[in-house]
């Protein structure tokens, strides 16, 4: 991935915001995550919107709780922790869903399960 990519984005995500020098292992534990995630993302198209975009969320999930699990070890906000809490579950959840679509070998194309709900409780469309 070319420097100036991830520098973007982890600049867009906060991740940037230390000051210079400080490499606490909050960030360096953000930044691994970020890494990781943009390596995942990079999926060879299938021309089945559904498969890439299940197959590229998964990582980007991934990302979300592996930065909240970092949150949880490291900060101190409980509004802050109880959000990273509730990614964590959501997320994982939604990670078994997509994976299990990919499984079936049609993409996302079956329904959501009722009881899957975004973070703020709303149900997803």
């Amino acid at each position: 991935m070319p420097k100036w990519t991830l520098a973007a984005l982890t600049a867009v995500a906060g991740v940037a915001a230390a000051p210079s020098g400080v490499d606490t292992a909050f960030i360096r534990e953000s930044r691994a995550a970020m890494d990781r995630m943009m390596s995942g993302m990079d999926v060879r198209a299938s021309g089945d919107a559904d498969h890439d975009f299940a197959a590229m969320m998964i990582p980007h999930h991934q990302a979300a709780i592996d930065m909240a699990a970092s949150e949880l070890r490291y900060g101190h906000d409980e509004r802050l922790r109880r959000i990273a809490q509730e990614i964590i579950v959501d997320q994982q959840q939604e990670i078994v869903v997509m994976r299990g679509l990919l499984a079936q070998g049609d993409g996302a194309a079956a329904p959501a399960p009722k009881s899957m709900t975004m973070n703020d409780g709303r149900m997803m469309p």
